[in-house]
């Protein structure tokens, strides 16, 4: 297991707060920095380059007040419908963001270009073979997303898929799927995770930039609502069955594939009922989703609730002794 010296000693705990198309902000991302987790937005959630750049200067001048706060990371969509890809980079490079968060793509010049000031490139995987190639393209780490995730989840086990990972890759690995509660960080840890990946849960706080019914929806749904498809974007991600139906998706036929567009066509999220504007993702886990509260509210929780965990592992070993 593998933590970056960028990470050492600026974590309260190891958790990544990943980022949500349409729902990350500023504010979140401020906010998770400032509890001591890594807070992270996709550059695409402006809908030009001049606003995304703009929110980078926003957080750098709120991270500048804070002492020792967790660093930030930014989302870049690595394929060839993203048509802003190259100035996002750039903008990257010249702000020097930390962490860059790949998806749908690994590329190493993208790599070598945030390398070339320090920063790391962690990569969104699904499955071995995804990993392979994001490994052989010089990342970081890679964020495993698991069977039940929210947004573009994957169809492995967790525990397939961390073992397999880790067969070849003994470098940063992080857990996404089904993760709200504290000991479910520890759990993601003891599985050979390294960080846990946050998204549905931090969803549902104060400071994310979902609408509110979108949040209350949180609170309503179960596991059972879930429903993972194509037929949104084109990419299988997991979505609410409750959203697929007030936009009007026939539940029936939800297995055709979508047109891929990440970037030219995005629109305000009042727009007419078009992937992921006012259909809603959440994740497998979204049952555990009780109440919503500020991001300084659920990471105390969180602490509190890791540290019972790590009490509990050590009952264990106790009972059961070698």
């Amino acid at each position: 297991m593998s933590l970056p010296a960028l990470l050492e000693q600026r974590l309260r705990l190891p958790v990544v707060a990943a980022p949500m198309f349409l729902i990350s902000n500023p504010q979140l991302v401020l906010a998770c920095c400032r509890q001591g987790v890594v807070g992270s937005f996709p550059a695409l959630n402006q809908r030009e380059s001049s606003g995304f750049k703009a929110w980078l200067e926003e957080i750098e001048a709120g991270l500048a007040t804070l002492e020792n706060p967790a660093p930030y990371a930014v989302n870049l969509i690595v394929h060839n419908s993203n048509p802003r890809l190259q100035a996002d980079l750039d903008i990257c490079v010249e702000h020097k963001v930390p962490i860059v968060i790949t998806s749908l793509g690994a590329v190493k010049e993208l790599v070598d270009a945030v390398h070339s000031y320090g920063g790391l490139v962690f990569h969104d995987v699904t499955t071995r073979r995804h990993a392979e190639k994001a490994a052989e393209a010089g990342v970081d780490g890679l964020i495993a997303v698991a069977a039940g995730a929210g947004g573009h989840a994957g169809t492995w086990s967790p525990f397939s898929l961390i073992a397999e990972i880790r067969q070849f890759f003994d470098k940063t690995l992080l857990l996404a799927g089904c993760l709200n509660h504290g000991h479910e960080i520890l759990a993601a840890q003891l599985l050979g995770a390294d960080l846990a990946y946050f998204g549905t849960r931090f969803i549902g706080t104060t400071e994310s930039h979902a609408p509110d019914a979108y949040k209350e929806m949180l609170l309503t749904s179960k596991a059972a609502d879930i429903i993972h498809t194509p037929a949104v974007s084109g990419v299988p991600a997991s979505f609410m069955r409750q959203s697929l139906e007030a936009a009007g998706f026939d539940m029936a036929a939800l297995q055709g594939k979508g047109e891929i567009n990440f970037g030219s066509k995005l629109k305000p999220v009042s727009d007419e009922a078009k992937a992921w504007k006012t259909v809603w993702s959440a994740g497998q886990g979204v049952g555990e989703i009780e109440d919503l509260p500020s991001v300084e509210q659920l990471i105390a929780r969180l602490d509190a609730e890791y540290r019972e965990a790590l009490e509990d592992a050590a009952r264990l070993t106790k009972r059961w002794p070698r």
